[in-house]
């Protein structure tokens, strides 16, 4: 299935091939977290969303919010973020360096999210001057969660801020 999809997307064959970005199993028990800024939805896995939750009211009684933007994407949602943005004129190599190729996202397991703050455009670098960032940084370990791309990461994305998840 997912060398049909890539192959109706333009990923190359040999995407992944390197091992420095692991294959993800989507997840199967998740939870509802809340809504995101757009109003849709986010889910997590059990484990996950019980994580966020502590750190988010634990940041918030600190005066610093957490809002989430992304959680769990399934494979085909994955897909469609990748349509979009093809249909939209975007090269293929271009997107590979900011979305994963679907089975690819860490957003799979229902253990990733993108988080944003009031004040600073979301899924933009912006975020790491945001309070909400600095708090992060100092306390996100301990709730279980450790930002997944930082500056020059092994997995060859663009440097993301935003994305923290929770280790398995």
């Amino acid at each position: 299935m997912l060398r049909e999809l890539h192959l109706e997307l333009g990923i190359p064959q040999d995407y992944g091939s390197d091992g420095a970005r692991p294959v993800f199993e989507e997840a199967l028990d998740l939870l509802d977290v809340g809504v995101n800024l757009d109003g849709r939805m986010q889910c997590l896995t059990p484990e996950t969303a019980a994580s966020w939750q502590e750190m988010q009211a634990t940041a918030q009684a600190a005066g610093v919010i957490l809002q989430i933007v992304s959680g769990f994407r399934s494979v085909e949602y994955q897909a469609g973020l990748i349509r979009r943005k093809l249909d939209n004129g975007q090269p293929v190599s271009d997107i590979l360096k900011v979305n994963a190729a679907p089975g690819f996202s860490e957003h799979h397991t229902g253990r990733a999210i993108d988080i944003a703050s009031p004040g600073t455009r979301p899924l933009s670098e912006e975020f790491e001057s945001s309070d909400a960032f600095i708090w992060l940084q100092k306390n996100a370990a301990k709730f279980g969660f450790s930002m997944s791309y930082p500056r020059e990461n092994v997995q060859g994305f663009v440097y993301e801020p935003w994305h923290w998840a929770k280790t398995a």
